[in-house]
């Protein structure tokens, strides 16, 4: 085949798996199933005609898939609603992992007949539930609120704390004298330097998005995500925790007064999900299902540990003085769902030469796979058995919304009525607005409303105020903003 005839049969193969892993989301929704699962299929399927066996490649593309999917979690997460859960999600992304990593990795040992230093290495690798598994999975269900905003913080921030635990495992076992309490203190000056640099990254994103005029609106997700690389490039170069640096970053960005926030949102949304389907597909094509069918019964009784043993040790013991109730930390054991973080990182040993690197690879696959259809397909039933259901519950879209009118010195705020504000069930003229601060429109139950002076504000009303950008403080504080 000619070099042009091959290229193009490359871009028509990764059409083709554009259009069938959007589509396998309609059926993975359904099923109560992770995408991931199909993502993953569809890379082993197209093993047995493509050799693939790049860890280098498939290690990068999973890091930088990893950046876009924490930024879109963290850019979609209130933190008014994950700070009373903050203590607890800590908990589990710090004690839960160590307690999960060191069962996995006793049982490991016995299992796959190896060293307690390659166990724990097992067990580190697949200790941390991933984000992007639990965001698609409880999207979809009507759990209690707290559940699953602890979930949700739990997942975006473990991840730091899985990859210290794979890096010191490896280097123990290239090192065998190493100083654990100099890696605690490393870990520890790790977290806290990842924090500084993604709130001070996160705050430097949202002044200069806010104050920079695009001729193009489709630039301001492309800024977005540029602060967000640059969030884990940044930490990483400093030695601290890129990925928990993006996550803090996407937080204090999600959480501003943003220009274009539904542009960025609905930007990264989309690339998040082009990134699933490239990182899943390639870490399909990764694996050999030859090989993978040597560990069947290993893998197996290593998800079962991790399933009904290990997660639930930890998480127990990680709620332990929290007011969660039983049946509240059976689901948040039972939905410590396992995905691309556990595949990335089985791919460090092997990257680094590490003795049995292949088989910790095929066993975490396995883990993950099994995690995902298991645990992923049950979760909806569980809830309900359990009576955990927040009935009614509804997206409240955000107070405040920006967005900019291209040079134009003037911005178009979003604002939804609250039950609680003050401008209820007066008219419009009864605001004595200035002059260049108009409505332009009221949305009220999916009816476009022409605002006129005698117009009566009602709760749940969704406004859509026009003002210059130096007055934004003047129209809050006339609405009752602030």
């Amino acid at each position: 085949m000619s070099l042009p005839n091959f290229i193009d049969s490359i871009i028509l193969l990764c059409g083709a798996l554009l259009l069938t892993g959007v589509l396998t989301t309609k059926f993975s929704s359904r099923f109560g199933m992770p995408a991931l699962v199909l993502f993953i299929a569809i890379g082993m399927i197209l093993s047995r005609f493509i050799y693939y066996d790049n860890a280098e490649l498939t290690q990068l593309v999973g890091i930088f898939a990893l950046i876009v999917i924490l930024f879109q979690g963290g850019m979609q997460t209130d933190f008014k609603e994950i700070k009373p859960v903050l203590g607890p999600a800590i908990s589990l992304a710090t004690i839960g992992v160590l307690l999960t990593t060191t069962v996995v990795g006793i049982c490991a040992t016995y299992i796959l007949n190896i060293s307690l230093k390659e166990g724990l290495l097992i067990g580190a690798i697949v200790g941390s539930t991933d984000a992007a598994a639990v965001f698609s999975v409880l999207g979809g269900t009507n759990l209690k609120k707290r559940i699953r905003m602890t979930l949700e913080a739990e997942s975006g921030s473990n991840d730091p704390m899985a990859v210290f635990l794979t890096v010191s495992i490896i280097e123990w076992i290239e090192k065998p004298e190493i100083n654990w309490f100099s890696l605690l203190l490393s870990f520890i000056m790790e977290m806290g330097l990842g924090l500084v640099i993604g709130v001070l990254i996160g705050m430097l994103a949202v002044y200069v998005i806010n104050r920079i005029n695009f001729d193009s609106s489709g630039l301001y997700p492309v800024m977005a995500l540029g602060f967000a690389v640059m969030s884990y490039a940044a930490a990483a170069w400093l030695g601290a925790s890129g990925l928990l640096a993006v996550y803090v970053m996407a937080l204090v960005l999600g959480n501003a007064e943003l220009t274009y926030r539904k542009t960025i949102q609905a930007f990264n949304q989309g690339f998040a999900w082009m990134m699933q389907i490239a990182m899943f597909v390639l870490l399909g094509l990764l694996v050999f299902p030859n090989e993978l069918s040597k560990v069947v019964w290993q893998g197996l009784l290593m998800s079962l540990i991790l399933i009904f043993v290990a997660r639930p040790i930890g998480v127990f013991c990680s709620l332990l003085f929290t007011k969660f109730a039983v049946r509240e930390k059976i689901l948040i054991s039972w939905a410590g769902l396992r995905g691309a973080v556990p595949i990335v990182l089985a791919t460090y040993p092997v990257l680094a030469g590490i003795k049995h690197g292949e088989l910790f690879f095929n066993v975490a696959f396995f883990v993950v796979l099994t995690s995902a259809v298991i645990q992923g397909t049950t979760i909806s039933p569980l809830t309900q058995k359990l009576s955990l259901i927040e009935k009614d519950r509804s997206k409240t879209p955000s107070l405040l919304e920006l967005m900019a009118l291209g040079k134009a010195d003037t911005e178009i705020n979003h604002v939804l009525v609250n039950d609680d504000m003050s401008i209820i069930g007066k008219e419009i003229q009864q605001l004595n607005l200035p002059d260049d601060i108009l409505f332009t429109a009221i949305i009220r139950e999916k009816r476009i409303i022409t605002p006129r002076g005698n117009t009566i504000i009602e709760a749940g009303d969704t406004l859509y105020v026009m003002n210059p950008k130096k007055k934004r403080k003047d129209m809050k504080n006339i609405l009752g903003l602030t």
